[in-house]
């Protein structure tokens, strides 16, 4: 699979927002999209006005980015979406959300989701009493996510939940920090998405193909 190596920063730049790639940065004097507010590149400075399908493409950029999956992950989750009854953004947000890389994140295991993807490489975490190192797994309500007991001394692990004491909590979900575990309490809708972006774009690109 195709690995982005360039400054992810970038990809905040492209947008116009935060993105959140790159953890406790985002939230210091160094962010980029604070110190350069404008798109990367020579005339980045010079943004034109987009079209219909540039509008369409940039939405599904962010979400993409903003999830840290790559194309065809995305595309996956969206023909799931597309082929379960309901509406199909809600549908794809929801698997987003549901991603083990993700949730780790939400309970603080990770400054990013980038780290916390990581970390579950590294089997850091277990779903249901057994370890998972698959940060695609997709987890279902009642499952109970916590951090193994052979890796709650990890200094990685100890420094990141520490930096992450007060992060917010989504209400789909039960976290016990002292235990290091969290509990999937009911399905995640549009609206505990924290990304400011228009779902109906995405549709629309997708259904063109």
């Amino acid at each position: 699979m195709a690995r982005y190596t360039d400054a992810v920063c970038k990809k905040c730049r492209r947008e116009g927002m935060k993105l959140f790639l790159k953890g406790t940065r985002c939230n210091s004097n160094k962010c980029s999209v604070d110190r350069r507010p404008f798109a990367p590149g020579q005339h980045g400075k010079n943004r034109a006005k987009l079209s219909e399908y540039g509008l369409q493409l940039r939405a599904k950029q962010k979400a993409k980015n903003y999830y840290r999956v790559s194309e065809s992950q995305f595309r996956k989750y969206y023909d799931e979406a597309f082929r379960r009854e309901g509406v199909t953004s809600d549908i794809l947000f929801e698997q987003l959300e549901l991603r083990l890389d993700n949730i780790a994140y939400r309970m603080g295991v990770g400054t990013s989701r980038a780290e916390a993807r990581q970390l579950v490489g590294y089997a850091m975490l277990e779903v249901n009493g057994k370890k998972v190192n698959i940060p695609s797994y997709i987890c279902k309500v009642g499952d109970v996510i916590k951090v193994r007991d052979a890796k709650k001394d990890n200094k990685t692990v100890v420094s990141v939940l520490e930096t992450n004491k007060l992060k917010a909590i989504p209400s789909w979900l039960e976290v016990n920090k002292e235990k290091l575990e969290a509990k999937v309490l009911r399905k995640p809708v549009r609206d505990d998405v924290e990304l400011e972006v228009a779902e109906n774009l995405i549709v629309e690109l997708y259904s063109k193909n």
